[in-house]
């Protein structure tokens, strides 16, 4: 059980909501945002004093039926009731650390995609594999340190300015909010993992934008349905994207593709001759 983390959420929830939109009248004074804890713990059914406990990291462990209490009183959506019963130690974690090894399947699938630009992240947005497509789109990860492979702090770290494109996408500002929320729920899941607490960490002190979005406690990332890339030599090319749980090891295998016959998929055809000639080239003795 996390106590300060499950503290700080409860307050970040309760902070967030309107006394209308639990159907409370909302009064006059209201010297604080949001609910006040008193209101919570009526919506919860539980006492005002352990709801104040719990908020201010001082109580032991609740039951599952209070935490489903305090989830609907905080009008939770489902994955951030999730989140709340990670932190209450109260729903089955993954200890240690996460894994960064990929399955020899799912290797030799990325090479069986050659008009989908495809590569597999680890819990912590590492990029552990990818092929020729994702690299001519991106950039190529091969000659990069395992450090730098790493998109959130490609995202953070690396522009110069926080509004900087990060590989042309057109939702470099979305991005970066659903890296920070997959990041919290990462930590929830392996809050011993020295990578894991080193990257977030290391992004707080660093970059002042991750440290404002963290402070939001958000857990809920937005699907990203489709991104438009701006590449230097194609211009732009907008793709559809998937992403597909690899659930044994709490990794992603992320996918672009385009539309047969349109010109992002004239594009990407033509990205994809030029990543495998440079592939073969950086093999030639």
């Amino acid at each position: 059980m996390d106590k300060q983390e499950l503290g700080a959420f409860l307050r970040s929830r309760r902070e967030r909501l309107q006394p209308q939109d639990v159907g409370l009248p909302s009064g006059s004074r209201r010297r604080t945002p949001g609910l006040r804890r008193e209101e919570v713990a009526v919506l919860a059914h539980i006492s005002t004093e352990y709801y104040v406990r719990l908020e201010q990291g001082r109580a032991p462990r609740p039951s599952s039926e209070v935490l489903a209490g305090i989830a609907g009183a905080l009008r939770l959506t489902n994955t951030e009731s999730d989140h709340l019963h990670v932190l209450a130690g109260t729903a089955p974690s993954r200890t240690g650390l996460h894994r960064r090894d990929v399955r020899p399947s799912i290797r030799a699938l990325l090479e069986r995609l050659p008009q989908t630009a495809a590569f597999v992240i680890s819990a912590a947005f590492d990029v552990l594999a990818w092929n020729d497509l994702a690299a001519a789109l991106m950039e190529d990860f091969a000659p990069l340190t395992p450090e730098n492979r790493n998109l959130a702090r490609r995202a953070f770290l690396a522009p110069a300015r926080p509004d900087a494109p990060l590989y042309g996408i057109s939702d470099a500002a979305e991005f970066r909010c659903h890296v920070v929320m997959e990041l919290r729920s990462t930590l929830a899941r392996y809050p011993t993992d020295p990578a894991v607490t080193g990257l977030v960490d290391e992004l707080r002190d660093a970059s002042p934008e991750f440290a404002r979005l963290w402070e939001r406690h958000d857990v809920q990332a937005a699907s990203m349905l489709t991104k438009t890339f701006r590449h230097p030599l194609v211009g732009e090319i907008t793709v559809d994207c998937d992403t597909l749980t690899l659930t044994d090891r709490d990794q992603h295998l992320v996918l672009y593709s385009a539309p047969p016959g349109s010109r992002s998929a004239e594009a990407l055809a033509f990205l994809n001759v030029l990543g495998a000639e440079s592939v073969k080239a950086n093999k030639s003795p």
